[in-house]
């Protein structure tokens, strides 16, 4: 009965989000709502590593590799096909494929978690350079050329099912960033009460002690792994859907810089903590980038420190901590108000 109810919540705090997009969809102005699709896009980003490295443990520097792949398999399928359903489903295929190779490498061959933080690392720094590298006109697949450091531009955006001529609007593009946040957060919180997300939070807790037990470790975060890189890739699909464009700048090392700072200020051990402190954060760089007088760069680097050194939790934790330690005091004054009042 639990479970179910669980579930319920899961299914009900999914249909709010949509609703709340549905109704902000008609109510903001376009460009509002351009500047909040992006937020969302890099809401989800956050969302992947938000699971691997909060539930799963696996501390994943790369996370922007498997962004940029997304990006740039759906701009140069949707060039190619002329339609962007299948280019959607390859954007999120190919990554994934990309971590299971990865991933099987790094967690069937023993790798410890600090090497793994500069493999995947290394990986966005070598698809960074070689993508920098392809500005020639042989550089291209099919009809799309790879642009080097100019990036593709014009690439087609979403269109309904298998008709390409049917192409979405800025506000659809919304409501389908916004839904596949919903729904990708409630396909994880069903992942982590199923018996395979506890099994990932035990070996997170012990990694020794559940392979002990019998669970095979390599195989749950090979598994864990690749969900995370396949809701990275969703997300670098979007992103290329909310400009119609698409740079190695996705692949740079401080992409992968601000997903870590998202989900530390966010709270590990949260979902849509990290997913919070994203849109927070986003918002607070595009107004500070509208002036001249104080650095981006370092203004993030100050917050990083702050909450490494004075709230490890994250935002999120430590409010809910608050606020469980404030609850028992404020019952105890309740019931002790109660007693008082003579019969």
């Amino acid at each position: 009965m639990k479970l179910f109810s669980e579930k319920v919540r899961i299914l009900l705090s999914a249909l709010m989000m949509i609703l709340l997009a549905f109704w902000l969809s008609g109510v903001i102005e376009l460009y509002t709502l351009l500047s909040i699709t992006v937020f969302l896009v890099m809401g989800l980003l956050s969302l992947s590593l938000a699971f691997i490295w909060g539930y799963g443990g696996i501390l994943c520097f790369g996370q922007a590799a498997f962004f940029g792949l997304g990006a740039y398999t759906y701009a140069i399928c949707a060039i190619n096909w002329g339609d962007s359903t299948w280019a959607v489903v390859m954007a999120v295929l190919l990554p994934t494929l990309f971590s299971l190779l990865l991933g099987y490498v790094i967690f069937y061959g023993g790798v410890s978690d600090v090497y793994l933080g500069a493999i995947t690392l290394a990986v966005s720094l070598v698809l960074f350079n070689w993508v920098n590298s392809t500005s020639g006109s042989e550089y291209h697949i099919g009809e799309a050329l790879l642009g080097g450091f100019n990036g593709i531009p014009s690439v087609p955006t979403l269109n309904m099912p298998f008709q390409p001529d049917a192409i979405l609007s800025p506000e659809a593009i919304f409501m389908v960033t916004a839904g596949a946040l919903a729904l990708c957060y409630a396909l994880l919180k069903f992942v982590l009460i199923s018996r395979f997300g506890k099994t990932v939070v035990a070996i997170r807790e012990n990694e020794q002690r559940a392979g002990l037990l019998g669970y095979n470790v390599p195989a749950h975060k090979l598994v864990t792994f690749a969900i995370g890189a396949a809701i990275a890739g969703l997300a670098g699909c979007l992103y290329v859907n909310w400009g119609a464009f698409v740079s190695p700048g996705v692949f740079s090392i401080s992409q992968s810089a601000q997903i870590i700072i998202w989900v530390i200020v966010g709270g590990r051990g949260t979902l849509i903590g990290p997913v919070i402190s994203c849109v927070l954060l986003q918002w607070m760089v595009t107004r500070l980038g509208a002036q001249q007088t104080v650095d981006v760069n370092l203004v993030l680097g100050v917050i990083l420190a702050v909450f490494v050194l004075l709230i490890p939790g994250g935002i999120l934790p430590t409010v809910q901590r608050l606020w469980r330690r404030k609850r028992p005091a404020t019952l105890a004054a309740t019931r002790t108000s109660v007693s008082e009042v003579k019969p």
